[in-house]
């Protein structure tokens, strides 16, 4: 699965990194070491946390209706055609419905990292190809 860098985890959880060094410390957060000793955060546990974290001083909103908020995916329901996709965007919690066949292209889960583009009254869901997830290297 998905690992996220320190930085990568605080900026889609609107927290700051000692933060979430602080919930890795404290085992709220589950996190493996790089063999250069970099802390790595696991993206379902990330995932998991989104849901009951609240920001800190996330910021007023600065971008025109056509937002692009990074996320991570909390929830995905599908069914035969159609999708349903949580994400956890900072202080946002942000619901999409799409094709099955775009979830299942764009390998949509929780713990997943990915952008919700507002324009208008529809929410877009692209993957966040500039915040690549790192994988666990052994020790």
């Amino acid at each position: 699965m998905a690992s996220y860098r320190l930085g990568q985890a605080a900026r889609v959880l609107g927290v700051s990194v000692d933060t979430i060094r602080r919930y890795a410390d404290r085992g709220e957060l589950k996190s493996t070491r790089t063999a250069g000793q970099q802390r790595l955060i696991d993206g379902v546990r990330l995932a998991k946390l989104a849901e009951k974290v609240e920001p800190e001083g996330f910021g007023e909103q600065v971008s025109s209706a056509r937002n692009h908020m990074l996320g991570i995916v909390t929830r995905v329901v599908k069914d035969k055609v159609a999708a349903q996709v949580e994400l956890r965007c900072g202080p946002y919690r942000v619901v999409s419905l799409l094709t099955r066949e775009s979830v299942d292209a764009l390998g949509l889960a929780p713990g997943v990292m990915a952008y919700a583009v507002v324009k208008a009254t529809n929410v877009v869901v692209e993957l966040a190809t500039d915040v690549t997830p790192k994988q666990a290297e052994a020790e």
